[in-house]
């Protein structure tokens, strides 16, 4: 079966599958993405995976988003939908297929999506991931705690509003004999690398 073929049968499949849980269903270069509403996302999961016409028995990835920067133009899909999200990339070993899946989280204050754990245990550490980056809370994970960052870590340091130098720096304190946490010394600054040309450098004319 060639690509385009199985592009297209995957198409008829979803939306013979899930109807109107579907928001949106774009092809782009190659691949499908789907996107759905966060109240539908757990219940399209479970057909993703258990639906025979389907059959994404494999979850490769899920990461969270931060589109906030979307609302200034740069791409107009995203200027009025919600700033968080997470897209999972999914694959079919029954009919060698992938898809894309993606969900918003509604509140932008405190976004909190259903966990899909139950339904590809790999979710696991791909939403504390998110969680720890993000902070896209996910209802029902088993152990929805910081992963990548130190446990003092104040923020989420994936959000674009989060500042590249932190808001702490770590230390060791030698009189204390620990280490300790202390606010960012590093004032923040712009820096332009200055280019410098020679006429014959390397030796050439």
């Amino acid at each position: 079966m060639s690509l385009t073929v199985s592009i297209d049968t995957l198409q008829h499949a979803l939306k013979h599958v899930l109807g109107e849980r579907i928001q949106d269903l774009q092809l782009a270069l190659g691949e499908l993405t789907l996107t759905v509403k966060e109240h539908d996302y757990l219940a399209v999961s479970m057909l993703l995976r258990d639906h025979p016409e389907l059959a994404f028995e494999q979850l490769l990835d899920l990461c969270g988003m931060d589109y906030s920067a979307y609302k200034d133009g740069a791409d107009s899909k995203f200027s009025d939908a919600p700033r968080y999200a997470v897209v999972l990339h999914l694959l079919s070993l029954t009919h060698n297929w992938r898809l894309r899946l993606r969900v918003h989280a509604s509140d932008d204050d405190m976004p909190q999506l259903d966990s899909v754990t139950g339904v590809w245990n790999a979710a696991n550490w791909f939403e504390r991931e998110a969680f720890d980056l993000f902070g896209i809370l996910f209802k029902d994970h088993v152990d929805l705690r910081r992963l990548l960052t130190d446990y003092g870590f104040i923020g989420h340091p994936f959000r674009k509003d989060f500042p590249t130098s932190g808001h702490v720096e770590m230390r060791y304190d030698a009189e204390q004999k620990r280490v300790i946490y202390q606010p960012v010394t590093i004032e923040p600054r712009e820096i332009t690398p200055r280019i410098i040309r020679e006429d014959h450098y390397g030796g050439l004319n």
